[in-house]
């Protein structure tokens, strides 16, 4: 049986316990598949991909996702392990990103899709719906050594289903502050000693969420983008003795963000932010000061604020929260412009590894395939890392009319499928003479050649 090669099941075994015997032979041919097939990411196209067309007992590679017994979250904690002990230096926090992605998908059999705003066709203009299946994921933010950058690497993902689907079930709907609250909990219990720090889009600017996120009794710090009219109060005053009524909860309001940005009196410091949304280094100047942000019926949350301008009024200013007090407002800014990172992942997920392409209908199936699809974009970059470490020079496509300067995702998968491709026959390794004819089996040319065909 076609499998990955033997340095790739070296790097999984740690999954290999969450299977059964079997079940795990079937888990690597898919995977290789996944890796190799062009275009949409079904089973059919796994197995086609792998020489398995021809497959009569397929039905058993559709039950590893359908019926099989295995926990999606556990490979979850296995895989965001290997991410760790392989990117993340000792003593380093872990910082995260999280956000949603709307997965279009159609069909009365789908019973937790809904109508959701399209990320991907909707601009600042235009707001346009689509029908689908909305998924929070919480991705590791890290520096990849050979490709001088930071990546987002999906590990973890949650179904927000849609209220219509709360309903029937006669189920609470909850809100997608309310799931990354979960996913949040779950890593927090994963790594209970470790520094979190997690980043997100307005979405997620919620006082319960950030209060939950400071009432641990290790906090995880919280950073995310704060209106420039929220309401921002003085902490409040120790209460006097023999003093009656209810505790105070804010001191004095504090003037809108919006009137500190334009205060002559206002105090900003230059800082240098290295990767600014892809654009290179950048210059900014940032204000920062702490104070609690309350509104009426909800918790009173301490946040530390950041102003954020352009000397050169290319963008309007800006504000941050971070639910840390004592952290620097430069890193604050750092740690949030890395969020920009997911939108990337989401993207070459689109373009490089058929996310949106899935036809499973089943619920089970549903809830593990899009998160294995999203996990395999890690997998890829942990099986690319092994082999940029060991290669004489860094693997990226070149022409002659376009310099790259660093590796994308697209040069990773190309590079591990090279070395797919290689595992049966030994025709991509390099001959110790230059005459050497090497023989390639039939049946593997035509494998190839169905595979570039059938690319698009």
């Amino acid at each position: 049986m076609r499998t990955l090669p033997e340095e790739m099941i070296r790097a999984l075994a740690p999954f290999a316990p969450l299977f059964s015997k079997r079940l795990w032979r079937h888990v690597q041919v898919l995977l290789a598949g996944a890796i190799l097939a062009p275009g949409a990411r079904t089973v059919s196209s796994a197995l086609r991909a792998m020489g398995l067309e021809q497959e009569k007992r397929f039905h058993r590679y559709h039950r590893v996702l359908s019926r099989a017994r295995w926990s999606s979250l556990e490979a979850s904690r296995v895989l965001l392990r290997l991410l760790v002990e392989t990117f993340v230096p000792e003593g380093d926090p872990l910082v995260v990103g999280i956000d949603e992605t709307l997965e279009r998908r159609y069909g009365r059999k789908i019973a937790a899709r809904g109508i959701y705003r399209d990320p991907v066709l909707s601009t600042h203009e235009t707001f346009v719906k689509s029908s689908g299946l909305r998924w929070v994921c919480v991705m590791l933010l890290v520096e990849v050594p050979w490709a001088s950058r930071v990546w987002a690497l999906p590990f973890l993902s949650a179904l927000a289903p849609s209220e219509r689907y709360a309903a029937k079930r006669g189920r609470r709907h909850k809100k997608i502050t309310e799931w990354a609250w979960q996913l949040l909990l779950v890593l927090r219990r994963w790594y209970p000693q470790r520094e979190i720090v997690a980043v997100a889009d307005r979405a997620y600017a919620s006082l319960k969420l950030l209060s939950r996120c400071q009432s641990l009794s290790r906090p995880v710090t919280f950073i995310t983008r704060l209106r420039l009219d929220a309401a921002l109060y003085e902490p409040a005053p120790p209460r006097r003795p023999h003093q009656i009524g209810r505790p105070r909860i804010k001191g004095e309001r504090l003037p809108n963000l919006s009137v500190v940005a334009e205060d002559s009196n206002t105090v900003w410091e230059s800082v240098k932010i290295a990767n600014w949304y892809g654009s290179g280094e950048r210059v900014v100047e940032v204000a920062s000061e702490t104070a609690v942000w309350y509104s009426t019926g909800l918790p009173a949350v301490p946040v530390r604020w950041v102003l954020i301008r352009d000397p050169e009024g290319r963008f309007k200013p800006q504000a941050l929260l971070c639910t840390d007090l004592d952290a620097d407002p430069e890193q604050i800014v750092r740690w949030f412009v890395m969020r920009w990172r997911l939108e990337v992942t989401f993207q070459e997920m689109r373009r490089h590894l058929g996310f949106e392409t899935q036809r499973q209908w089943t619920e089970l199936a549903i809830r593990r395939t899009t998160p294995a699809l999203l996990g395999l974009f890690s997998v890829v970059t942990l099986f690319a890392h092994q082999r940029m470490r060991k290669a004489a020079g860094v693997f990226r496509r070149q022409a002659g009319w376009y310099h790259k300067a660093h590796p994308t995702f697209a040069d990773a998968l190309a590079l591990v499928r090279k070395e797919l491709w290689a595992q049966e026959e030994q025709t991509f390794h390099g001959s110790p003479w230059e005459a050497d004819t090497i023989k390639v089996p039939r049946a593997y040319v035509e494998r190839l050649t169905d595979a570039v065909c059938y690319a698009a």
